[in-house]
């Protein structure tokens, strides 16, 4: 799955680390061996150039791309010899773990003193059917010449295997050493109602230090913002009954006075004259059961430049039927957000920008909708038969009004906005449900 541009590779490193709840380690020489653990050390087998080949390992084959078996004194290694990776190469295993993975465990280093490089996990699981590879977690950034473990919460049960992909290209080398998966262990942990339970879809950060991923959680919805682009990355949250009520709504459209001290807080009179509506990321009807929760609605850093007919017909028709669903007995997950520069509000033209350069008008604005029956344990709960709904849009006057005209895979918007938008699902579930453009009814 795709990856979150336009920040540094610090930036990455970090975000990546709170998103997956990956811990860093500096690794010791010895290697200890938990129960129910598959690890590769890669300190047998041969391969001396860098065309594609297949070795033979402990664990099984693998398929070495772009890639070697080094034990230069460049090479960082925990034992006699790691996997130097150059270019855009890859590490493949040629078979499948029978008893599954519940995470999986990598060693990584800069070759060296190469410059840094970024790299991805990939899973194939087998019981898809589909011989599909899937991104697991954020892009990884290797920025030191110390061995360093990162663990990836996995949880596929069944026949699985695993690919590394170096990603940043370039002349810099990279080296991997000692992947180790964990059995899968059956169940899920418990995760329900959550706003961010389907996950950080960009591993936005309380840390100021990166204002253009910025989390910024409430009680009614959880946002990833931007403050350079005057609006958020994206905005999560649930919705179920409970939420509904006859709180009425407060229009007290306001500046959002808890983003950090000195940011640029866009204010209720922004939009004025621009020709696009202050457009709910977060719908105000979806927060009525009480005054408080409708009127948090109405911060700014829940609101995006959109085209009155984008915010009003085809956006609101499909807000309308969210709620429908949940009058039918469902509960539903909400990830939404924009992307792009330039829309066409009622003013004509293309806008890239308003309030003086400081809110970024976007091209596109999309929305990924997880509909379930009522019930406990969410996250656990949500298969391959479960309704995705995900809709692309664009920010233009003249779209039309039936939603349903724009519905996509999650997949093609997470290849449009470099996000991670269902990560906290198995990787064999995300598989399935990612590539489904949605069949449904739309009223």
């Amino acid at each position: 799955m795709p990856k979150f541009l336009h920040v540094s590779f610090r930036s990455f490193f970090l975000l990546w680390s709170l998103s997956f709840q990956v811990v860093y380690a500096a690794r010791p020489a010895a290697r200890p061996a938990p129960a129910a653990l598959t690890q590769e050390t890669f300190d047998t087998g041969t391969k001396t150039d860098y065309s594609a080949g297949t070795v033979a390992l402990a664990t099984g084959n693998w398929v070495l791309t772009d890639a070697v078996l080094g034990n230069a004194p460049e090479d960082h290694r925990n034992g006699a010899q790691a996997v130097r990776l150059q270019q855009s190469g890859k590490l493949t295993m040629d078979f499948f773990l029978p008893s599954g993975a519940g995470s999986v465990t990598v060693q990584h280093a800069i070759y060296g003193t190469d410059a840094s490089s970024s790299w991805e996990l990939w899973a194939q699981a087998a019981s898809c059917n589909c011989n599909k590879w899937t991104k697991v977690g954020n892009t990884v950034f290797t920025t030191t010449g110390a061995l360093t473990a990162v663990s990836f919460t996995v949880n596929i049960a069944g026949n699985v295997k695993f690919e590394i992909r170096k990603t940043s290209g370039g002349p810099a080398r990279l080296n991997i050493d000692d992947v180790a998966v964990t059995d899968f262990g059956g169940a899920q942990q418990s995760v329900d109602n959550d706003n961010l339970a389907l996950g950080n879809p960009s591993g936005a950060t309380t840390d100021i230090s990166y204002p253009n991923n910025y989390l910024l959680v409430k009680p009614q919805y959880t946002v990833g913002y931007n403050r350079d682009q005057g609006k958020p990355n994206w905005v999560s949250w649930h919705l179920d009954i409970s939420d509904r009520g006859s709180a009425d709504r407060q229009d007290d459209f306001r500046n959002d006075t808890s983003l950090p001290d000195g940011w640029y807080q866009v204010l209720s009179t922004s939009y004025v004259g621009t020709g696009f509506d202050r457009g709910h990321n977060c719908p105000s009807a979806d927060r009525t059961s009480t005054l408080e929760n409708n009127s948090a609605t109405f911060f700014m850093t829940n609101m995006m430049p959109q085209a009155p007919n984008n915010n009003q017909q085809t956006w609101g028709d499909l807000e309308g039927y969210t709620r429908t669903l949940v009058g039918q007995g469902n509960e539903v997950y909400v990830i939404c957000g924009s992307y792009g520069i330039g829309g066409t509000g009622s003013n004509g033209g293309v806008t890239n920008t308003i309030d003086n350069g400081r809110i970024t008008v976007p091209n596109r604005t999309w929305k990924v909708i997880v509909v379930l029956p009522v019930g406990d344990n969410d996250v656990s709960r949500i298969s391959a038969a479960t309704r995705i709904i995900a809709v692309d849009l664009p920010n233009t006057n003249t779209i039309d009004q039936n939603w349903g005209t724009y519905r996509t895979t999650v997949d093609a918007i997470e290849a449009a906005t470099g996000y991670d938008l269902l990560s906290k699902l198995p990787v064999n579930v995300q598989a399935a449900i990612e590539s489904t453009v949605d069949g449904g009814p739309v009223q």
